[in-house]
């Protein structure tokens, strides 16, 4: 599924095969050595391998997460570029629900949510589940 011509969802993204973005939650943003991480709350749906059926409490499988975009060059937050020292920076975005992810064909990442959007010119995400 695309969102327009150049725009890939995330949906179409092999790293992220089992979650759903859309039911996700940015916890916070960090910077280091030119590596955009994005901590996250991640909605994991049975086809996932680290799935596990929920506790009787809980109503869904949700794990914690980093999105690592390495080699990233350039972040915009809401039209505008971020600017060095970019750790600052970086960690005054804010945080919120994740509306979606989509890849630009030839171009940046755009992650949207409750707190705006954010541009990354980076190479493929790594997606990284934490343990318990």
């Amino acid at each position: 599924m695309t969102t327009g011509n150049d725009m890939v969802d995330w949906r179409n993204l092999r790293e992220f095969a089992g979650v759903d973005i859309g039911k996700s939650f940015v916890l916070s943003w960090g910077w280091h050595r030119g590596t955009l991480s994005i901590d996250v709350d991640l909605f994991l749906t049975s086809e996932h391998p680290f799935y596990e059926k929920p506790r009787p409490r809980e109503k869904v499988c949700i794990r914690p997460a980093i999105i690592d975009f390495p080699y990233c060059e350039l972040i915009v937050a809401d039209g505008h570029a971020l600017q060095p020292p970019l750790a600052d920076a970086v960690s005054k975005l804010r945080i919120g629900a994740i509306s979606g992810l989509v890849r630009e064909r030839r171009g940046p990442y755009e992650i949207s949510g409750d707190f705006g959007t954010v541009l990354i010119d980076a190479e493929r995400p790594i997606l990284r589940l934490r343990g318990p």
